[in-house]
């Protein structure tokens, strides 16, 4: 398919003219502007082909064809980028589709937060300690989490550092997957090593055996081999928040005659930098990813039809996807007015439930985490209430991991506020571990009637 022509006015450095939040100056602008320039002679993270594709599967989900998994860590850190830290997030992600697809009775488009998420965007740009007040840590693509003068300096060089271990991740998750790790007929392989200690351990493996006899079914049926069961896509995503790094690969492709950002398939803009008029908002419209925004409870009809005309002017399928962030509290009154404001402009759009960031709170011991009910039940509410509207729920995206963090409270094994300083692992936002993941992938396989 040929892209639409260009946008007039648009290339990649236009966001420059426009306000930029969330993104620190670096204080010697020639060695970043070096650094970008090595960036930009570097090979693509990934390839044209894999975010058309992409776009296609996200369109599917947009009718109700397909259902979107998207999640991984809030921020990846360069120290995580290790063999059996990749593994455990493909494994959690695979089991999580497996158990949706054996629910839902449809393809799962699996979305990792990872190979790129390594910028946050903070509510406040400094932080005080004692005396001393330094820059807020804002991921390591841009400076130190260490509490000093140096480390909190915003260092140009941490963007070809993100490239690399980015580049690193992708090519391990691609060898996997093209080696048959991913392969649905052995889903024993993703079994993480305390599985067995789950109280849904049974309810999983269960789930499992009645997709892998299904397949050897068919096959011995047939006499064929179902290939596409060997080998499953997956595509990255990340918050594309620090600009200088998403211009950087951004790449005008003469044969889709279009600009594509080659960081990621799947970037995203977040609510605190989804101005109309802002820097984020003018990269995003120009660059032939599909695209999701976040919209929160002070997103505004009006706003919102602004967004539908500057991202997808040409209501193009799977292009734009809208995630909801609305908190348990108000999904149910917020959510069908924006429902409503897609349906009367006539957008095709895509909608993905994000019940993490509206559910975040403080606990006792003053660290931040999420209840588990309250993110169940933000899920609930947003499937019924596009049910009700006659819309579909396409996806969900979380923060998770394969790990048995104790992040957030509540789940099967009735986490509390006492247990978080246990194992409490994230610098920024706290994760669903194992057990609450896949509880909330077997609570979207009970929607199988009704999505």
């Amino acid at each position: 398919m040929i892209s639409p022509t260009p946008h007039a006015g648009w290339h990649p450095a236009s966001w420059l003219a426009c306000n930029a939040g969330q993104i620190p100056a670096y204080r010697d602008a020639r060695r970043a502007d070096a650094v970008m320039t090595a960036l930009a002679r570097l090979p693509p993270l990934v390839t044209s082909w894999e975010v058309d594709a992409l776009r296609g599967q996200l369109a599917l989900a947009g009718e109700g064809k397909a259902f979107i998994l998207q999640g991984g860590d809030c921020a990846e850190t360069f120290d995580d980028c290790r063999s059996d830290v990749i593994v455990t997030k493909l494994k959690i992600l695979l089991q999580m589709s497996v158990v949706i697809i054996s629910g839902l009775k449809r393809p799962v488009v699996r979305v990792g937060r990872m190979a790129g998420q390594y910028a946050k965007p903070r509510s406040a740009s400094t932080e005080t300690r004692t005396d001393q007040t330094l820059p807020s840590y804002r991921g390591d693509i841009i400076n130190r989490n260490a509490f000093t003068a140096e480390d909190r300096e915003p260092d140009p060089e941490l963007m070809l550092r993100a490239y690399e271990r980015s580049g690193l991740t992708l090519n391990f998750i691609r060898s996997l997957i093209d080696g048959g790790f991913a392969d649905l007929h052995h889903p024993e392989n993703w079994d993480l090593d305390w599985v067995s200690h789950s109280p849904m351990a049974d309810q999983y493996r269960r789930t499992v055996q009645t997709v892998a006899d299904g397949l050897d079914f068919f096959e011995s049926l047939t006499g064929k081999s179902i290939d596409q069961a060997r080998r499953v896509d997956f595509f990255t995503s990340h918050e594309g928040l620090h600009l200088p790094y998403e211009q950087a690969q951004t790449r005008f492709l003469e044969r889709r005659q279009g600009w594509y950002d080659l960081t990621t398939h799947f970037p995203w803009i977040g609510v605190r930098t989804s101005q109309l008029e802002g820097a984020h908002v003018e990269f995003f419209r120009g660059i032939r990813n599909p695209v999701a925004v976040k919209v929160g409870p002070d997103t505004t009809p009006a706003f919102l039809q602004g967004l539908l005309r500057t991202l997808n002017p040409d209501n193009e399928a799977g292009r734009l996807t809208l995630i909801h962030r609305l908190g348990v509290g108000r999904v149910r009154q917020l959510l069908p007015t924006l429902i409503e404001v897609v349906r009367e402009a006539g957008a095709r759009v895509v909608w993905v439930c994000d019940p993490m960031h509206g559910n975040t709170e403080t606990s006792s011991s003053g660290l931040k985490t999420r209840r588990v009910e309250s993110i169940l039940g933000e899920l609930e509410a947003a499937f019924e209430v596009h049910r009700a509207a006659g819309s579909h729920l396409g996806g969900v995206h979380l923060e998770l991991t394969g790990d048995h963090v104790t992040e957030c409270t509540g789940g099967a094994r009735g986490l509390t506020d006492s247990d978080l300083p246990r194992d409490y692992r994230s610098q920024v936002d706290p994760r669903l571990n194992y057990e609450q993941a896949m509880e909330v992938a077997m609570r979207i396989a009970g929607h199988g009637r009704d999505v």
